[in-house]
């Protein structure tokens, strides 16, 4: 046994590279990140899969037992991974919602990984617990929550909102016979994930209520009371109402303080999905444009999003902590030394998740080593661009807009002299993706398909908006002519 055991420790032993070995690995990773950022400006935003080649390309080099070496791994991932589809750390990505590719969060999700903290238990990385803690305690002071707040970074907005859903069935005792009489209100641009929230919660059965949207897409208040009136006379139970503090869909706020005073006075949870628009409380126009999240009892806001970090980065809060541990406090056997000396709430108490990533370190870094100041201009910039963008391409001939954005996603789209709008806008969004200087998104709004620019990206400055308006323009009057 004890040769047996030597020679495993040998063969396992490229698992752990010395000194030297892991100053060549990172400088070979260093300048492949390097080479990747200085050719962005010049890079496509938008590169067309070819199935055959690249999936051939991968495929062609499969698992095996022999390593082939960083070097031709590395030319692997820029072929087959790095080049094709959406290139969303580019500047002139205007497609969804995500402009992330933060260096500083790069670097510290490196450190994360090489340490390894357990993030989910304050025994294991009292550290790591308190790093979060404080960063989810900063954020609810942004959003003017008291003292008694609690929350969780999460993975996303969708497992956010999945935690919002499921404090609000168990603050409100929803359950058994009583969940397909509680209902639901929210609006058409309400975030998919709600829905799949609701479903994954075991409210897939309540009652869901859209209620209708003024011209700038923001849920009116006086249908939603009478909404609630006439669900009481029918013998349902009013529960949850969703707001948007900036749909995906359409960037518009609903009105948060009238929809807070209406949630409070009917007795329902108020759940804010602000997994985009949250983060522009950080400057003042945006402060402003978000007045009455404060009203809310649960708010998502995605780091990924609007402060530019990795996929992966969202965040829930909680007006009272307590809320969320019902639904999430455990215990086992195995666990029983982590129970003693416990300083703070530990992540694991309050979410789905035991095991975890250290996301926090990839959010604390860069808010650290640059200061909050960069990422309050940076919010300013993008909504001004939004008007900037908003009001140059209403100017331009053929192209009409929708209304004035509220954060930082415009909805627009082109009308041909002749024939129907719809076949041509989707025939530009082809023509725009198969270009790739640029890309933007399309959507469908009240039944009309239409285009969207979602200007989010760190990377995303006057130029690029000057580009893809003059993009669109080319576009545009090269597949007028042709039809």
């Amino acid at each position: 046994m004890l040769d047996r055991l030597k020679e495993l420790e040998r063969q396992a032993r490229p698992l752990e590279p010395d000194e030297a070995q892991r100053r060549r690995l990172m400088e070979r990773v260093s300048a492949y990140a390097q080479g990747f950022l200085e050719n962005l400006e010049g890079a496509p935003a938008f590169v067309e899969d070819s199935p055959g080649e690249r999936r051939k390309g991968l495929h062609a080099s499969p698992l095996s037992e022999e390593g082939i070496g960083l070097d031709e791994a590395l030319e692997l991932i820029a072929e087959h991974v790095d080049k094709p589809g959406v290139n969303p750390a580019s500047g002139r990505f205007l497609g969804y919602i995500p402009g992330g590719g933060l260096y500083y969060s790069a670097l510290g999700d490196f450190l994360a990984a090489v340490a390894n903290r357990y993030a989910g238990i304050f025994f294991a990385s009292p550290g790591a617990v308190r790093m979060e803690n404080m960063l989810l305690g900063w954020m609810g002071d942004l959003v003017g929550y008291p003292r008694s707040r609690g929350g969780n970074i999460t993975s996303g907005g969708s497992i956010a909102n999945l935690m919002g859903v499921v404090a609000a069935r168990d603050a409100h005792e929803v359950e058994g016979e009583a969940v397909s009489r509680a209902v639901v209100y929210l609006t058409e641009h309400t975030h998919h994930s709600v829905d799949k929230a609701l479903r994954i919660a075991g409210m897939g059965n309540c009652v869901v209520r859209r209620v209708p949207v003024d011209r700038c897409y923001r849920m009116r208040p006086e249908v939603l009371q009478q909404t609630i009136a006439a669900d009481r006379k029918k013998g349902l139970r009013p529960w949850l109402l969703v707001a948007a503090a900036g749909s995906t869909n359409t960037g518009s706020v609903d009105p948060l303080t009238t929809l807070g005073q209406i949630a409070r006075e009917q007795g329902l949870w108020y759940h804010v999905d602000g997994a985009y628009g949250g983060f522009f409380i950080l400057c003042d126009e945006g402060r402003r444009k978000l007045q009455g999240i404060e009203l809310s009892d649960s708010v998502v806001m995605d780091p990924h999003k609007t402060l530019f970090l990795p996929y992966g980065t969202g965040t829930v809060l909680v007006r009272d902590r307590a809320t969320l541990m019902p639904s999430h406090h455990y215990t086992a056997d195995y666990m029983q030394d982590t129970e003693r000396a416990v300083e703070e709430l530990s992540p694991a108490e309050v979410s789905p998740e035991l095991t975890k990533h250290f996301r926090g370190m990839r959010l604390w870094l860069p808010l650290k080593v640059v200061g909050l100041a960069p990422f309050r201009a940076a919010l300013e910039e993008k909504m001004l661009l939004a008007r900037y963008f908003h009001r140059e391409l209403q100017a331009v001939e053929g192209f009409e807009v929708g209304p004035e954005p509220d954060l930082s996603v415009v909805i627009y789209r082109y009308v041909p002299r002749r024939g129907d709008p719809d076949a041509f806008n989707e025939r530009l969004a082809q023509a725009l993706q198969q270009d790739g200087r640029v890309f933007v998104s399309s959507t469908r709004v009240q039944g009309k398909f239409v285009l969207r620019a979602a200007i989010v990206s760190f990377r995303t400055h006057l130029d690029d908006v000057q580009e893809t308006i003059a993009v669109l323009r080319e576009t545009a009057k090269a597949l007028e002519s042709l039809s």
